[in-house]
C-alpha cells in the first residue's frame, strides 16, 4: 500500500529519495498509549514494498499528554538504514517490512 503524497516529507539518505509520514492523528490504542508510535517509509520515485517503523515512544497526541519527543528527520534516516541491511527493498513490490524499535516502550496502566 502507498503512503499518499499529502502530508509526507521526503529524506535523502545515501543519496535515495524516501518519502515517511507520521499518522497525524493516533489510533485509539496510540492515543490512550496503549501501543507505540509508528511511522511509514517508502521510495520516493518508485512503488515498492513500505517501511513500517515502531519507535519506543507514544504518539505525540496521545489523549493523556503523555511526553513524547517528536519523530525527526535523523530518527527516520537511523530506521532506514538498518531496514536496507535487513532486507528491506523498497523499490521491490511486496508486503510491508516491519522495523520493531520498540524496546523500552512502556504502555499507560
Amino acid at each position: 500500500m502507498a503512503l499518499g503524497r499529502k502530508g509526507s516529507r521526503r529524506i535523502v539518505v545515501d543519496g535515495t529519495a524516501y518519502r515517511w509520514r507520521l499518522r497525524r492523528r493516533p489510533t485509539y490504542l496510540q492515543a490512550l498509549s496503549w501501543a507505540p508510535c509508528t511511522f511509514a517509509v517508502e521510495h520516493a520515485d518508485i512503488p515498492g514494498a513500505t517501511l513500517v517503523v515502531t519507535t519506543n515512544q507514544p504518539h505525540p497526541s496521545n489523549w493523556f499528554g503523555r511526553e513524547a519527543k517528536p519523530v525527526l528527520p535523523s530518527s527516520v534516516a537511523q530506521a532506514i538504514q538498518p531496514a536496507l541491511s535487513e532486507g528491506w527493498i523498497p523499490t521491490a513490490p511486496g508486503s510491508p517490512f516491519h522495523l520493531d524499535r520498540s524496546a523500552g516502550f512502556t504502555p499507560s496502566p
